[in-house]
């Protein structure tokens, strides 16, 4: 188990309960997607998985540290100011990584992600696809154990997210953490992870799907009646939840 949300449940003031209770566990290497309407409690999950928020009730745990934790948000959050490889090689240096030897880290994980002739390049230089290929180099830079992604894509055309999609599990098989992935995207859920939660309005879980195959996907997947199985039943409990 690298994190574990345990009977959680958390209020805000004015809001309400905004999650839960829930109980939720993600084990080494797996790749868990969270799929559900909007404000149900997704992001909030994300963020008491990464420690950055405390549970109203109940309790998170993590065997994982915050170094050793890496989260993509829906937007790149680059530092317009830095080049490329200086936004990547910032955590790094904050971590304590000497200056040059950060910077060599940050060319490799940029070239990982197909930019390596982007290095010098700023964010206004930078496609909406590019910011958010340097913004996964930033997380993955840092070797993470477990990598959260808040609906990164979101802001993307479909051909660049299934690109990314690509990239990223590519990424993921190779170095091996624990990922969970929040998005709005049935398919993007299936086609990503090898289990699915979905979250009702309520912010508890309703249903959980695990998938069959495994990465590198056949080619045609999405077309195949698995994929498409999974799809339509993970729809059918979004609708529900939705209800």
């Amino acid at each position: 188990m690298i994190a574990a949300l345990q009977s959680v449940e958390v209020d805000y003031p004015k809001r309400g309960r905004a999650l839960g209770p829930i109980d939720l566990a993600v084990t080494t290497g797996e790749r868990v997607a969270l799929v559900g309407p909007s404000g149900c409690g997704k992001s909030t999950a994300l963020r008491l998985l990464a420690g950055l928020e405390e549970p109203t009730r109940g309790t998170v745990a993590r065997q994982v540290s915050k170094g050793e934790t890496a989260v993509v948000f829906q937007a790149p959050t680059l530092a317009p100011w830095l080049d490329a490889a200086s936004n990547v090689a910032l955590p790094l240096e904050l971590s304590g990584v000497p200056r040059a030897a950060a910077r060599t880290k940050a060319e490799k994980a940029l070239a990982a992600v197909g930019l390596k002739d982007a290095a010098a390049a700023r964010p206004c230089q930078l496609s909406g696809g590019m910011a958010m290929r340097v913004s996964l180099a930033r997380a993955l830079a840092v070797k993470p154990r477990l990598l959260l992604l808040d609906e990164p894509f979101a802001a993307l055309d479909e051909v660049t997210r299934r690109v990314l999609a690509d990239d990223v599990l590519a990424l993921q098989a190779e170095l091996k953490p624990a990922m969970v992935f929040v998005t709005h995207s049935v398919e993007e859920a299936v086609y990503m992870a090898e289990r699915v939660v979905v979250l009702s309005g309520a912010g508890q879980i309703i249903g959980e799907t695990r998938l069959p195959g495994a990465w590198p996907h056949p080619a045609g997947w999405r077309a195949c009646p698995d994929f498409r199985q999974a799809v339509e039943c993970i729809s059918g409990q979004l609708a529900e939840a939705m209800a």
